[in-house]
């Protein structure tokens, strides 16, 4: 048995590396592992979603969301028709097979798994084609979401620059797509799909969150929007914004219970500024409010109102010249000031 960690003379020194006669010995440590801890291995069962096919119809569906954007260019009214055509056979292909493995691998779980798997078959070729048939429903949305982000942010050249540029349409551009699955009840492929997004942008928002029309996140970076949110239309959310749960109730056992809302609701027409942090299922935003930036709010707030910080105070406190010439390098940078 070799010894662990190795001195350094254990190596032979050559271009290239070789695990030699300690491969038999890793291996064995590594598979043992495996079945020490069963919570990090998914061994001895047969239905999976693939995170890198999952990825693969995102980027379908945000090419067919946004043409001449995404994927091919110089797309015009005579290819664009062969175009579409081209991709809806590959789109359904890779979501037929990856719905029929997240109903598959949700039987499989619950020990309910028959026939082969024949009934998510069928399941999943119907979930396929209706979700397709949802697609033009969706690009209707996200227009008004492009429009929103235009409108919202004069720092905008165009709409142009913003579908390609703005994380916060390339996130709720992919959570409304992973929302329609989600509403059908497919496990697993809808949180694979926002958390992609989530990777991408730094913006989190849940597919079960149910978000209304002309939604815009300005900026971005650290919005949580959780799975029971509900968002009505033309909101706007800055950077930091999160829209969580207070607690979680736990049962007899300690176990978290799960599938009642924990989120807040935020009506019509709310502006949210940076870091708000909204908490709580029983807390409604009412509509037309303006919520100031680090603002912690657990109770609702009436519909027309402006929420802000009271009572906090800016300090500045005056400092002396520094005497440069008693600086012993001359060279190098002195600050302005010194108490």
């Amino acid at each position: 048995m070799a010894r662990w960690p190795m001195d350094i003379g254990d190596i032979e020194m050559v271009d290239t590396f070789k695990i030699g006669e300690q491969l038999p010995g890793l291996v064995d440590r590594i598979v043992a592992s495996y079945k020490a801890d069963e919570r990090t291995h998914y061994l001895n069962r047969t239905y999976l979603p693939s995170r890198q096919e999952t990825i693969e119809i995102v980027q379908l569906l945000l090419e067919l969301a946004y043409p001449g954007y995404h994927g091919r260019q110089r797309l015009n009214d005579h290819n664009v028709s062969f175009h579409v055509g081209e991709l809806l056979p590959k789109l359904g292909d890779k979501l037929f097979g990856q719905i029929d493995q997240c109903l598959c691998y949700e039987e499989e779980q619950a020990g309910r798994l028959a026939s082969g798997g024949e009934r998510c078959v069928k399941k999943a070729r119907r979930m396929t084609l209706a979700f397709l048939e949802k697609i033009t429903d969706v690009r209707e949305m996200l227009a008004g979401d492009v429009q929103a982000a235009y409108d919202g942010d004069p720092a905008a050249v165009n709409t142009d620059e913003v579908i390609l540029a703005y994380p916060g349409v390339l996130a709720v551009s992919v959570y409304r797509f992973a929302h329609e699955l989600h509403l059908m009840e497919i496990p697993l492929m809808p949180r694979i799909m926002t958390e992609w997004a989530h990777s991408q942008t730094g913006i989190d928002i849940h597919p079960g969150a149910a978000i209304g029309r002309n939604f815009f996140i300005d900026h971005g970076t650290g919005v949580v929007i959780g799975e029971t949110a509900e968002i009505g239309n033309n909101v706007k959310l800055y950077q930091g914004v999160t829209l969580g749960a207070m607690s979680f109730p736990k049962d007899e056992r300690g176990r978290i219970i799960r599938g009642y809302k924990r989120h807040p609701s935020v009506e019509d027409d709310v502006t949210l500024y940076a870091n708000a942090i909204v908490l709580g299922g029983e807390t409604k935003i009412g509509s037309e409010t303006v919520v100031g930036g680090s603002v912690f709010i657990t109770n609702s707030i009436p519909p027309q109102s402006t929420v802000t910080l009271k009572g906090m105070e800016l300090k500045v406190r005056k400092r002396k010249p520094r005497d440069r010439s008693k600086s012993k390098d001359t060279d190098a940078p002195i600050p302005d000031f010194q108490i």
